[in-house]
């Protein structure tokens, strides 16, 4: 509930809300274009929903890291590369997981550059295929004696209809699929560094969606938007039911809503879609704000006892229906397992 502010509003603040209102507009007058809606719709939302949170004090917290080890799926820009370099100055060891390796090598300079830190490497991850998944996480249990936090970040947004390379629809193959099978390569050694955390980075799009499991691959029908929340809803779903497996192992896990974030996630929406979404920029997150929910669940100590929740701002959340279903969540974990040939109970 958004609770009207005691003090006076001052002129920028002023300012601010009038451009909102501006932006409000131009949002309404596209309004009557079916392409730009659908996606304007849903980010305008969670605009307003920022906005309600505008005087929310910013969350910090000075909270240490050393001898402790991170991997960080799509580590290489946005806001995985902002929660490398934040875990990084807190003294973790950093491991960043990423499919194009010339990017993560640059990134890695930077990284250890800003945070001080050189205890930071890339790794090579390709989420579009398993053998990679398995080559990575081989590499991992083999080579390190601990895994305190993974933060399973990397994402495809809305892009056209595509497979992975074990056939899987993209999205759903390399948002859920992928980060379902590398997780359960590596809960061996996670369980065996507790307290650990897994960290599945959702997106308030989850909301929209609906498990096909029917069709979990869009084979029959394909829609990018609606793919798109399919698989965000999975890793709410994931995340609940891991919690539960997980029950006593000292190992919690957490899924959560960025914001709307400024990142490279935005190359798929058509130019009409884009120009909305720059007309709306002021109110979005940059890279470093977007990353904030992720460094939360991933340190802060006072949800060392909590598990299988939805976070955003820094602060848990109410998810969708769908997303506290129990029973659609154990459906999708049997068919995950599945579809990747693993077994986990």
């Amino acid at each position: 509930m958004f609770v009207q502010p005691s003090k006076k509003l001052n002129t920028a603040e002023v300012s601010s809300t009038a451009t909102r209102l501006q932006a409000q507009r131009l949002y309404e007058r596209t309004r009557n274009d079916s392409s730009i809606v659908d996606v304007t719709e849903r980010k305008t939302s969670r605009v307003e929903a920022a906005n309600r949170n505008f005087f929310r004090a910013a969350w910090s917290s000075a909270e240490r890291l050393e001898d402790k080890t991170v991997v960080i799926t799509g580590a290489n820009t946005g806001i995985g590369k902002e929660t490398a370099i934040d875990l990084a100055k807190r003294g973790a060891k950093v491991i960043m997981a990423c499919r194009d390796m010339e990017r993560a090598q640059a990134a890695v300079k930077e990284v250890i550059e800003i945070s001080g830190n050189e205890n930071v490497v890339c790794m090579k991850l390709d989420l579009s295929d398993s053998k990679s998944i398995r080559e990575f996480a081989e590499a991992i249990n083999k080579g390190e004696p601990r895994l305190n936090i993974l933060i399973n970040n990397a994402g495809v947004m809305v892009c056209p209809y595509g497979k992975t390379a074990d056939g899987f629809e993209m999205q759903i193959g390399v948002n859920h699929f992928g980060h379902f099978l590398l997780t359960h390569l590596l809960i061996d050694l996670i369980k065996r560094s507790a307290p650990a955390r897994i960290v599945t980075v959702s997106s308030m799009a989850h909301a929209w969606g609906a498990i096909n499991l029917e069709d979990i691959n869009s084979e029959k029908s394909y829609d990018k938007k609606g793919a798109y929340s399919q698989s965000k809803l999975a890793n709410v779903l994931f995340t609940r039911s891991l919690a539960k497996r997980l029950e006593g192992t000292g190992v919690t896990t957490y899924s959560l809503h960025p914001g709307v974030v400024q990142t490279d996630l935005w190359r798929h929406l058509s130019g009409p879609q884009q120009f909305v979404m720059k007309a709306i920029s002021p109110f979005t997150k940059n890279s470093t704000q977007g990353a904030q929910t992720s460094i939360y669940c991933a340190v802060e100590p006072t949800l060392e006892k909590e598990s299988g929740g939805y976070y955003s701002d820094c602060a848990p959340a109410d998810c969708s229906a769908a997303g506290k279903d129990d029973a659609l969540a154990e459906k999708l974990w049997a068919l995950t397992c599945q579809q990747l040939s693993v077994t986990w109970e």
